[in-house]
This record gives C-alpha cells, sequence and structure tokens, in this order.
C-alpha cells in the first residue's frame, strides 16, 4: 500500500504559517498584510512570556510534585494553542502566533520546551476540546486523569483554572495586538 498524497494528514499543532488553508471555504488563507504578521509574532511572544513566568517560578507547594509540573505546562500549552485558534480565527495568523509562541520558549529553555510539547497528552486535552461542550470542566478532568488524580475535584478545579486562566492570557494579547 503506498499513500501518493500525504498532504491529506494533519498532526494536531503542525500548521504551515504561509500557505494556511481555511477549512471552511477551501481557500488559501495567506493574503495578510506585514502588521497582521508582526501584531500575530507579538502575541506569540506576548503569551510565551506569561507561560515561561509560570513555568519558571515554582513557588507553591504543587511545585513539589514534578508531575504535577509537567501537566501543568502541558495544559498550559495545549491552552494557548486553542486560544489561538479561538480567538485568532485566521489560519496563516494562527500559525505564526504558535511558532512565535514555540520559539520564543525554545529560546529561552529548551528544558521547559521540551517538557511542554508532548503529543500525547495534547492528544487527550484535543479529544477532550473536541467533544464542544463544558469545555472547561473536561479540561479539568483531563488535567486531573493525566495527574494521575482521575476523578479528583481538587485536580479537577485546578485544571479548569489553570485553563480558563491561561486562555484569557491569549485573548488578552489578541485583543492587544491584533
Amino acid at each position: 500500500m503506498s499513500i501518493e498524497n500525504d498532504g491529506d494528514i494533519k498532526i494536531y499543532g503542525q500548521k504551515n504559517a504561509e500557505n494556511a488553508v481555511d477549512s471552511s471555504t477551501g481557500k488559501e488563507d495567506n493574503v495578510v498584510t506585514k502588521e497582521q504578521r508582526n501584531a500575530a509574532k507579538k502575541v506569540g511572544v506576548a503569551v510565551a512570556r506569561q507561560f515561561l513566568k509560570d513555568a519558571s517560578n515554582p513557588q507553591d507547594d504543587e511545585y513539589s510534585d514534578y508531575n504535577l509540573l509537567m501537566q501543568r505546562r502541558l495544559l498550559l500549552s495545549f491552552s494557548a494553542s486553542v486560544g489561538f485558534e479561538q480567538y485568532i480565527g485566521n489560519d496563516t495568523l494562527i500559525g505564526i502566533a504558535q511558532k512565535s509562541f514555540l520559539d520564543t520558549i525554545k529560546k529561552s529553555s529548551d528544558e521547559i520546551y521540551k517538557t511542554s510539547s508532548d503529543m500525547g497528552a495534547f492528544s487527550f486535552y484535543y479529544l477532550a476540546f473536541r467533544r464542544g461542550s463544558d469545555i472547561e470542566r473536561r479540561m479539568g478532568q483531563t488535567f486531573a486523569m493525566l495527574c494521575l488524580h482521575d476523578g479528583d475535584p481538587i485536580f479537577q478545579e485546578l485544571g479548569e483554572a489553570l485553563y480558563c486562566w491561561f486562555t484569557s492570557v491569549v485573548r488578552k494579547a489578541v485583543k492587544e495586538y491584533l
């Protein structure tokens, strides 16, 4: 069996910022101004800075649990990704913001970058997100499960709060720059 066109295969989080296709129209969505591209980069940098601030300053007792720290980073990184999708609305600009976000993290800390991009965890979050209803609650439940505290209401509430907080960080950055 051979695959003649693997362009149909899409991996979550991998978009070509230069030639994104608008899924609703099937047309290329890369006609954006230089100012919009720069603004999208600024959104990614601003969100990454807040992410790094949170990921780099373990001050609470919760950070004594390495798995919890890693899961927190993953949830915040996922929240940034879906926040870009929700609040930017243009595939090209979403890709630019996402790339800027990841590049900023990687330049700052390779260790934080590596621990904030586990595609296995992203898949669980993505499945919960795509169910469409009660997204915040589902994010909390998924966070608790990935923290090995499935069904624990405290971990569920923490995950829900983290998701809500960080998507609001993205919304604020988009509002400020775009």
